[in-house]
């Protein structure tokens, strides 16, 4: 993740939800809702009232808007520092755009961008807010389902928060990589599991073997409710190793003799243990 080296004005644009609800309930949602009509199963599965980690599949660049307008909490997701810090113009509506779909500037007193991102999404959780995150990184490059990353694992663990699996239908299929505007067809869909407790493994975090077995059970999860193909390589190393970012349904994976297609090498643990 490339961040700027000014520390951005989190309190401001933190503070005033205004916008965001205005564009969730009367700009933004109501068009998403009456144009594309998104299906969702499991809100029930979201606390009310307590933080949570909304860990989903990474497909399409309208993943950030079909999920969150479903969801009746606001959710938060983290952005890079430059989006709040732009100056002129440009850098005002990137502001008001940014804060208007719940986004939070990614804060800077550490130098390391990582460990910037953690500090962060730790604090949002410790206000009892929805904090989204993708836990592959970045969006896949063919659909599949990639291996986590732990900073998801180390949010949780330092947090006490409970983590929601949320799974992206058919956005890969009406925004692949490279289309402006989403297709109207199929209707994407949000399906969340239920809530993932791992209290057990309270003042174990930074334990590297404890934060991949967790990861490794909430990619587990994203998989079941997904129907995902798994691939145990990271999506960002697959892109670079391609040299550019593959369309969405651009082309079809081989399959075997059978007609089914071969899996990833693992795929992740039912459980953390």
């Amino acid at each position: 993740m490339s961040l700027g080296t000014t520390p951005a004005p989190a309190g401001k644009w933190e503070s005033t939800p205004v916008f965001y609800w205005l564009a969730k309930f009367v700009l933004l949602g109501p068009f998403l809702r009456g144009l594309w009509r998104p299906w969702t199963e499991g809100l029930e599965n979201i606390p009310d009232d307590r933080p949570a980690i909304l860990a989903s599949n990474h497909l399409s660049f309208c993943d950030s808007f079909f999920m969150p307008v479903m969801v009746k909490r606001k959710v938060t997701f983290l952005a890079k520092a430059e989006y709040f810090t732009t100056p002129g113009i440009k850098g005002f509506f990137s502001r008001l755009f940014f804060a208007g779909v719940g986004q939070v500037p990614i804060d800077r007193s550490d130098s390391d961008a990582s460990r910037a991102a953690l500090n962060t999404g730790v604090r949002v959780l410790r206000e009892g807010k929805l904090l989204g995150i993708y836990p592959e990184g970045t969006r896949s490059p063919d659909g599949r389902l990639y291996r986590g990353k732990t900073g998801v694992a180390r949010m949780a663990l330092e947090s006490g928060a409970v983590v929601i699996p949320c799974a992206m239908v058919n956005t890969e299929i009406i925004q692949p990589s490279g289309r402006l505007i989403p297709r109207l067809r199929p209707r994407p869909g949000v399906r969340f599991g239920k809530p993932l407790d791992f209290s057990r493994y309270d003042g174990m975090q930074g334990d590297r073997f404890v934060e991949r077995s967790i990861t490794d059970e909430i990619m587990y999860e994203l998989m079941q409710l997904s129907g995902q193909e798994y691939v145990d390589q990271y999506a960002a190393k697959v892109k670079a190793a391609e040299g550019k970012d593959i369309g969405f349904g651009s082309r079809e994976r081989d399959r075997g003799p059978d007609g089914v297609r071969e899996l990833g090498d693992r795929v992740p643990g039912t459980r953390a243990s």
